[in-house]
């Protein structure tokens, strides 16, 4: 996505597929520092996203993570020769949220050619750590 503005970026990522489980849970992404690599995204937590006793889904965490690395990667490659696919993700459910909104931001922990580790941290409003997940990315040539 070179030469895009942040706020390109943003709403091409907002816009970036109708039917998709990142829209029907109501992920939208919300700030790119592109110069510290990061990228941040909001999930209300709601009933659709809960499990059986009311709390958010562990899965849904999973779901926003992933949406977060995948697109960080996308957006920090060649999208003319190149696209990132997740391959690996490991998430630490650590605290419960019942409803309210959840912020997850992604950062690189390594960025290679062939290969990207992303580190997610997903908040809530009060900044309290909910989930910690890593990721990783294989960079796949079109």
């Amino acid at each position: 996505m070179k030469g895009r503005t942040k706020e390109e970026i943003l709403n091409f990522l907002n816009n970036w597929g109708k039917d998709t489980l990142a829209k029907t849970i109501e992920i939208r992404f919300t700030d790119l520092d592109m110069e510290n690599e990061t990228l941040s995204a909001t999930m209300p937590v709601q009933p659709k996203v809960h499990q059986p006793l009311g709390i958010l889904h562990g899965g849904a965490s999973c779901v926003l993570a992933e949406t977060l690395g995948s697109c960080l990667s996308n957006i920090f490659i060649d999208g003319e020769k190149f696209y990132a696919v997740g391959t690996n993700i490991n998430s630490n459910h650590l605290r419960s949220k019942k409803d309210g909104t959840v912020t997850g931001t992604v950062k690189f922990i390594r960025k290679g050619r062939t290969m990207h580790v992303s580190e997610i941290e997903i908040r809530d409003e009060k900044g309290v750590l909910i989930n910690h997940t890593t990721m990783t990315n294989n960079i796949i040539a079109k």
